[in-house]
């Protein structure tokens, strides 16, 4: 459902992925490679073409996807190399359908692995030291990325990995270390982007403060606006607020999860205290900084009230962009685990792995209630008169918020075209059409 043809995931919530075109740029200058990079969200993609060497990156929601290309280029002796998130929390399953897999980061693996193709001594697994020097990465290659298909290629990363050990999180599963790149190395590279609104990608950004409150002080000058992701306990930290405003936040993604505190106990994010959500709420929409909430349903302390009491939240508080979540216990995280030994997995079909499906057995509600409690959250919260007053309560950006939340109306209504079943037919239907 997030394919650009006959998907619901809009252009105006798209932002350019700095996967692909890191990858691009960490090509040996030596090889005098010809690239071509491909991002199904964006653009149709010919598969008649015979390359010297595919590489997927793919998260667990679309790897059946990669593996169905994977396999369809090895039919015809191509080398696939399968990397990202999915093939680092499940290797032996990616090696099933590639020649090499990349593990972790591949800053420093992806060029070695180029380098050791091209001399046939290309090895099967390449694996990340989790500690490794970020000074003076090329710039991304974004220029190879397709035109007019995001909303912006202003996307940047400062700091790698995250801290906490939420349970149900894969960034934790994948990426053991918290690492920086030069704060130097960051200014020059957004003092050198097109347009005047970045987008930091940064898992967990604010965690050193030391670090990100000079990069923000050093941002200042630059004159940009910035959008990026912060945990709850920025709302303990007044300067690093006031320097959010000063260097040109306009929006932070804030992970409220829930509005029930023993639900945060249960995830391992009891740092979250629900009593100090309103007062962080008044504070940034005080300083001009719009909101996406986002937030989890299903955890075993939730029930059938636990979506109205989220989604009144939400309007009460003017959360100038919400976004829902179905908790969803990713292979290789602590929710898989402890579910997994309480027999309570439903499917390992992957596709089904995207956050808005139920794929284990919840304790308090059913599968179907879930779904339909989560859809019907969505619905309630992208009614016109709700997005309304939200975005006038907030006195932030009224532009900005409102693009923004007609985006994520436009997919937030239809996700209800896209129960369990019909994910897996068009699964197959799709996968099929590869030749």
């Amino acid at each position: 459902m997030y394919r650009k043809e006959g998907g619901i995931f809009p252009r105006l919530l798209r932002y350019a992925p700095l996967t692909l075109s890191t990858l691009a740029s960490l090509v040996p200058d030596e090889l005098e490679a010809s690239i071509e990079l491909n991002d199904e969200i964006a653009k149709k993609i010919n598969y008649n073409d015979r390359p010297d060497i595919v590489a997927i990156s793919a998260i667990t929601g679309t790897v059946n996807r990669a593996y169905a290309i994977a396999d369809h280029y090895r039919k015809k002796g191509v080398c696939v190399v399968i990397g990202g998130v999915h093939a680092s929390l499940m290797p032996d399953e990616a090696l099933n359908h590639a020649d090499a897999i990349v593990t972790g980061m591949a800053f420093e693996t992806w060029p070695q692995l180029l380098l050791d193709f091209k001399n046939g001594t290309l090895k099967r697994h390449y694996d990340q030291s989790p500690q490794m020097n970020f000074s003076n990465l090329p710039l991304p290659r974004k220029d190879l990325l397709p035109k007019f298909s995001y909303i912006s290629k202003s996307t940047i990363q400062a700091t790698f990995g995250c801290p906490y050990k939420c349970d149900f999180c894969a960034v934790i599963s994948t990426q053991k270390k918290y690492l920086r790149r030069p704060v130097e190395d960051v200014i020059k590279e957004i003092s050198e982007m097109n347009g005047n609104f970045v987008t930091f990608v940064d898992p967990s950004p604010m965690e050193d403060k030391k670090y990100i409150k000079r990069l923000l002080r050093e941002m200042i000058p630059l004159k940009k606006m910035w959008g990026g992701l912060a945990t709850v306990k920025i709302g303990d930290d007044e300067e690093l607020m006031d320097l959010c405003a000063e260097s040109g936040c306009k929006g932070l993604l804030i992970g409220f999860e829930s509005v029930e505190q023993d639900a945060l106990v249960e995830i391992n994010k009891g740092f979250n205290v629900v009593e100090k959500y309103r007062n962080l709420c008044a504070r940034l929409h005080e300083r001009g900084i719009a909101i996406n909430g986002t937030f989890i349903f299903g955890m075993d302390s939730d029930t059938k009230d636990t979506f109205k009491r989220t989604v009144d939240f939400v309007q009460e508080n003017a959360i100038e962009l919400p976004r829902y979540a179905i908790y969803t216990p990713f292979p290789g995280t602590g929710a898989f685990r402890k579910l997994e030994s309480q027999n309570r997995i439903l499917t390992r079909n992957w596709s089904l792995y995207d956050v808005q499906h139920v794929v284990y057995q919840p304790k308090n509600l059913t599968p179907d209630e879930l779904f339909e409690g989560s859809i019907w959250a969505w619905e309630n919260t992208y009614k016109y008169k709700n997005i309304k007053e939200r975005i006038y309560n907030s006195g932030t950006s009224f532009p900005i918020s409102l693009i923004t939340n007609m985006g994520y109306r436009y997919y937030g209504t239809r996700l209800r075209n896209f129960p369990n079943d019909t994910i897996i037919d068009l699964e197959q239907k799709w996968n099929s059409l590869i030749t």
